[in-house]
Order: C-alpha cells, then sequence, then structure tokens
C-alpha cells in the first residue's frame, strides 16, 4: 500500500512540475519593489520563421544592448551567464538568447535542413535589428563565446554598422586546427597522468577528423579533456557539473525545457558539426569593421588560445585589444567572473562613453 501512495504522490509531483511555466524574476529596488524603468522578460521571438526565446534583463531600459551568442552548438548558456553576469544588468540591457534547437528553443530544430551556418547568420542579424528598433538603440554589443563566437564574427562581418564592438570568448579561429590541438593536448596529459585507461581509450579513437561513429568520438574526447583541465582550468569534471547545477535550479526552464537542453545538445552537435568543421576565420574573415576584444583563458584546449592568438594578430580591425585570463580555460567569463564584469564596464562600456568606439 505504501509503494501504491509513493508512486502515486511522484505522478502527481512531476504533473505539477510539468505545468509550472517559465519565469524570470523581477529587478527589484532597495525597498524589495520592481525596479521602475527595468525589464525581466522572458519571451517568444520569430527569427527565420520559427519561434526562438530570448531573456532580456535590465535596470534600465535606456542603457547599451549587449546580445549573448551561446556555444556548442546547441549548448544554451542563458542561465549561467544570467547569474554569473547579473552585475552588468545595472549597466547594459543583457539579451540571452537559445539558438533553434538549443534549451527552450529546442522545438526551432525543425525543419533540420535549417540548422545551417547562414541560418543562425540571419537568425542572429534579424534579432539583433529587432532589439535595436525595440530599444531605440542604433548599434548594440555582440558577445560569443566559443562556437557563438564564430557566428559573432560572421555577423559583425555582414552587419559592422549594427554593432558598437565584437567581445569573442573562448574564440574559434580555424576549426580543423582546432580538432587537432584539443586531441594532441587531452592525448598528451592522459600519458604525463600515466591515465592508461584514457590514454587506450584516445589512442583507439585515433586522431581528428573523426570517422565512422564521430559524434560519440568527439563527445569522448571533450569529456577526458575536461578530466585534464582544458574546458576549466584546475577543474577535473569540466564544466558539465557547473551548468547541470544552475540548470536544475533554473526558474527560465521548465521540467520539459530541462529535458529538451540535452537533446538540444546533441542534435545539434549531429546536425550542424560537420559544417562548423569548415569554419577558418584566418581565411573567411580576415578583417572587420568594428572594434574587437578577444577574452581568452590561457589554458583554453576546447578552442585553443594559442589558435585564437594566431587569429587576434592577423585580424584587421579599427580597434582591437586581446585580454588574457591567466586562471581560466574555456570559460573565462564564469571562471574569472569578477574581472570579466569589470572588464565590461570600465573598458568596453567606458569606451562608448567616451565615444571611442
Amino acid at each position: 500500500m505504501i509503494w501504491i501512495i509513493i508512486v502515486i504522490t511522484l505522478i502527481v509531483l512531476v504533473a505539477v512540475l510539468c505545468l509550472i511555466p517559465g519565469f524570470t524574476l523581477s529587478i527589484k529596488d532597495k525597498k524589495g519593489h520592481t525596479l521602475e524603468g527595468s525589464i525581466a522578460s522572458l519571451e517568444k521571438v520569430n527569427l527565420g520563421g520559427q519561434e526562438q526565446w530570448v531573456l532580456i534583463r535590465g535596470a534600465d531600459i535606456t542603457k547599451p544592448v549587449i546580445l549573448l551568442l551561446h556555444g556548442g552548438p546547441g549548448t544554451s548558456d542563458m542561465i549561467l551567464f544570467r547569474r554569473h553576469c547579473s552585475v552588468l544588468e545595472k549597466h547594459f540591457v543583457l539579451v540571452f538568447w537559445d539558438q533553434r534547437g538549443a534549451g527552450k528553443s529546442y522545438s526551432a530544430i525543425n525543419p533540420n535542413s535549417s540548422m545551417t551556418i547562414n541560418q543562425f547568420v540571419s537568425d542572429a542579424c534579424e534579432l539583433t535589428k529587432i532589439l535595436c528598433h525595440r530599444f531605440n538603440q542604433k548599434k548594440i554589443f555582440l558577445v560569443g563565446h566559443s562556437w557563438g563566437s564564430a557566428l559573432g564574427v560572421f555577423c559583425a562581418q555582414q552587419n559592422p554598422d549594427l554593432y558598437y564592438a565584437y567581445i569573442g570568448i573562448g574564440q574559434v579561429a580555424n576549426m580543423y586546427e582546432n580538432e587537432k590541438l584539443t586531441y594532441q593536448f587531452t592525448l598528451e596529459q592522459a600519458k604525463k597522468a600515466n591515465d592508461k585507461h584514457s590514454v587506450k581509450t584516445l589512442e583507439k579513437i585515433g586522431k581528428p577528423p573523426y570517422t565512422g561513429k564521430w559524434q560519440k568520438k568527439f563527445m569522448t574526447q571533450r569529456r577526458l579533456l575536461g578530466k585534464y583541465g582544458g574546458e576549466m582550468y584546475c577543474c577535473s569534471k569540466g564544466a558539465f557539473p557547473l551548468v547541470f547545477r544552475n540548470l536544475i535550479c533554473s526558474t527560465e526552464y521548465t521540467l520539459f525545457d530541462k529535458i529538451y537542453f540535452f537533446r538540444g545538445i546533441l542534435s545539434s552537435v549531429r546536425l550542424v558539426w560537420p559544417e562548423i568543421m569548415t569554419i577558418n576565420l584566418m581565411e573567411q574573415a580576415t578583417s572587420l569593421k568594428v572594434p574587437v576584444f578577444f577574452i581568452l583563458g590561457r589554458h583554453d584546449f576546447e578552442a585553443p588560445s594559442a589558435l585564437a592568438e594566431q587569429y587576434f594578430n592577423s585580424l584587421e580591425a579599427p580597434y582591437k585589444e586581446l585580454i588574457w585570463f591567466e586562471n581560466s580555460a574555456h570559460l573565462p567569463n564564469i571562471e574569472e567572473n569578477d574581472k570579466f564584469n569589470d572588464l565590461m564596464i570600465n573598458k568596453v562600456l567606458a569606451m562608448v562613453n567616451l565615444n571611442q568606439l
């Protein structure tokens, strides 16, 4: 009898959780009231004929807008960025976009034929124009992380007049060389640690580009990369526990969204990664007509920072600056959070206020 009661209780609990809609907390003043002139909105927007989701947060809707392009493909940073960049809400209007096939926008993965680099760029540029119109801004800031950094470069290249500046975090440069270096680093670290099991696994996978069951091989290499601190510095578990913890505690994601979050990663990688492997910004985007900031983790071997530095040195731009985060790998904005927030406020935003961008 007790087991029947437990089962029924669990069924009711799951049903209730499924009915709870996603929401984001309002921005409060010191008295606990919703701050006048602020925005805290979780909403749908039609991009490229598909409904996709954005989270918009800012203490003052007249402040400059930042559009954040997450990595992956398919790995939404909506919650991770929101929690670690909340101080920026006082100085910017932050727009966190779940790209088609990712997180809350998982259903926009259909049709699968739309999952192309050109479509993602088109979506991002369309969203930029919507934001400029909505917030009465001539330009916005564009921040791209990992895969989103390649997307950001293509957007800035196509529509430079829409952006104050482009900020690349964990910047992608040449994906073919990227995969060779990340594999080489992981294998070397496993050998140094005398981790015979990991060495055997990596040697069995073989050097990229992967063939056959390439997605499984790719995921295995990334898991081992995390084990040796190439994703998060001085962390043997990679970013997954951090992402999972923030996702589970999120109010913005419904129970179904949390399930789709992981489906979105797997499906997006399967559909988009082969084309992503053709990205070589050193040839495809040799110059940008907007100011450029690269924020690189010194120990990043997921998008190896050495390649990003090469790209930075060859890139032509009206202004460019590379900022090293010495105690970070692939997520410097999270790993050295205070430094990142300070940089965005006191350097990037300050240059706009001084009319230097």
